[in-house]
């Protein structure tokens, strides 16, 4: 099921001015470069940041979302006919063969079910050319980052074009072993109008993360730091091996 803050259209509009700082996707950029990759699969894309960013700079970009009014988001950015924006997930995908496939931010963890979990490690599997690489980001677990989640800590206003002064703060609702539920609230100064969204995440440790894609076929080449947030998340890069 897609969280309302993907999946409702007027929450999606809210995404890209309520996060509008994402350094995090250089280290991504820095990789395809590093990496040497004219192709990419982008999972998760979400608005399309990520994607149109690649495209860009001249780099054949698919992009994979299943939350629909997100994908309009991204669909109505300038650039946006340069990428190919494919309604689903990774489970489904048509015949590609890219140099590399990612999924950024939250995305991997989102991904919370076991089922969907390892159909999407298969889709990424699939999708890669011999020699190309998986490369995606997830919470260290001991660092309890969501322990941080909570009105005082998670509070942001912003003005949005259009729409108005923006309230938005996150509350934990619920750690159950590895998956921890919160719920985003947001208000609309404009109409008084208060909306929430509810997410699970799935926090897994480096050692099942490891286990999980060598068991899909992938060589786990190195396990990063995340230099915008150093000390609390692992990069994974994992490798299709030749045939």
């Amino acid at each position: 099921m897609t969280d309302e803050s993907f999946g409702d259209p007027r929450l999606a509009a809210l995404y890209d001015p309520l996060d509008p700082d994402r350094g995090d996707l250089e280290a991504y950029l820095r990789m395809t470069e590093e990496f040497g990759a004219r192709r990419v699969l982008d999972i998760g894309c979400g608005t399309g940041v990520f994607a149109l960013l690649l495209a860009g700079r001249g780099i054949e970009v698919t992009g994979v979302e299943p939350a629909r009014a997100s994908l309009d988001v991204a669909r109505a950015k300038p650039g946006a006919a340069r990428v190919r924006w494919i309604d689903g997930d990774a489970t489904a995908l048509p015949e590609l063969a890219v140099d590399l496939v990612t999924m950024t931010a939250n995305v991997a963890q989102a991904i919370a079910g076991p089922d969907a979990w390892h159909g999407t490690l298969r889709g990424a599997h699939a999708a890669l050319r011999p020699g190309g690489r998986l490369v995606f980001e997830t919470r260290d677990p001991a660092r309890r980052a969501w322990e941080g989640w909570n009105r005082e800590e998670s509070y942001r206003r912003a003005d949005v074009p259009g729409v108005g002064t923006v309230e938005s703060w996150h509350r934990v609702t619920r750690v159950d072993g590895s998956l921890v539920t919160f719920r985003t609230t947001y208000v609309f100064a404009a109409d008084g109008t208060v909306l929430t969204s509810d997410s699970t995440l799935r926090f897994r440790g480096r050692e099942e993360v490891e286990a999980d894609l060598a068991g899909h076929g992938f060589a786990v080449e190195g396990v990063r730091d995340a230099p915008d947030r150093p000390g609390r998340e692992f990069v994974f890069v994992a490798r299709r091996p030749d045939a």
